[in-house]
């Protein structure tokens, strides 16, 4: 008969080497683009782990093609969206959850049902919108319609309304208004969900291809994958320059997520989502 000590010791073996394979499975295919960068054209679909050559000319290429210029567009673009967005996602579900104004509820029930209209949907009405604007080929064009998001506003509301109301009722007593509740108590307090959205919009903004693509057409305003997808050519490729590029993409993502990783597990625990 199997001791409970022993069980558990299996149970955890069993564990550790799940959790092992699954880390392989996930660092595998960025190893092997890293692998693939730094190796001659010729070379990219060779399955050896270790280059037999080591080759930057990836990098020149990317280089050579204004990589720097599109990496500073999307660093531009995700920053002000998310700066922005947390804003306006903040007020917005501070004012749902703590404010009593006429059809609060039919709002956000009508803010919440934006999140099941796919972007198909609303992308050509869009499209004409920001050209009466005159934003195209415009950083604006961009960034101004991936502000507004029912994600945040949702997770904002539902964060607040576990905040409890007697810290309302302290701040009055002290002579807040409504918006001085929300920058002096509610704001410090969702440091959390603020992290936590901060990273999912900068990597969605980071990562985003479709609208850049379809607003900005002058080649000095394109973002970082546009800019990648561009590198594929219908004869010849040059494949260590798209690994390369594609790894300079990926770095931002990474490191933000490593950084702030603490603030994305705590935030999910007290976004209030049962």
């Amino acid at each position: 008969m199997v001791s409970p000590v022993m069980k558990s010791r299996s149970w955890s073996a069993a564990k550790a080497i799940m959790a092992v394979m699954l880390v392989i499975v996930f660092i595998f295919p960025i190893y092997g683009m890293v692998v693939s960068s730094i190796k001659p054209n010729t070379e990219v679909f060779d399955l050896r782990l270790v280059p037999a050559h080591v080759s930057f000319s990836g990098y020149q290429y990317a280089l050579k093609q204004n990589l720097q210029r599109y990496f500073l567009n999307s660093l531009i673009i995700a920053s002000c969206v998310t700066f922005i967005a947390l804003i306006f996602h903040s007020m917005s579900g501070y004012a749902l959850a703590r404010l009593d104004f006429s059809g609060k509820r039919f709002v956000f029930l009508w803010i919440l049902s934006t999140l099941m209209i796919p972007f198909s949907v609303v992308m050509i009405p869009l499209f004409i919108l920001v050209k009466s604007f005159g934003w195209l080929n415009s950083y604006w064009g961009v960034i101004v319609p991936a502000i507004p998001h029912a994600f945040g506003i949702f997770l904002f509301r539902q964060f607040y309304l576990t905040i409890p109301t007697e810290l309302d009722d302290a701040a009055t007593i002290d002579g807040c208004s409504p918006f001085g509740i929300y920058r002096n108590v509610y704001l410090p307090l969702s440091k959390p969900i603020t992290m936590m959205l901060a990273v999912s919009f900068f990597i969605a903004n980071w990562n985003n291809y479709l609208w850049p693509l379809i607003v900005n057409q002058e080649k000095k305003l394109w973002v970082l994958q546009v800019a990648i997808a561009s590198f594929v050519g219908r004869n010849d490729t040059p494949w260590n320059a798209v690994m390369a590029a594609s790894f300079v993409a990926v770095l931002p993502s990474i490191a933000i997520f490593f950084v702030l990783q603490k603030y994305l597990v705590e935030g999910i625990k007290m976004s209030g989502i049962k």
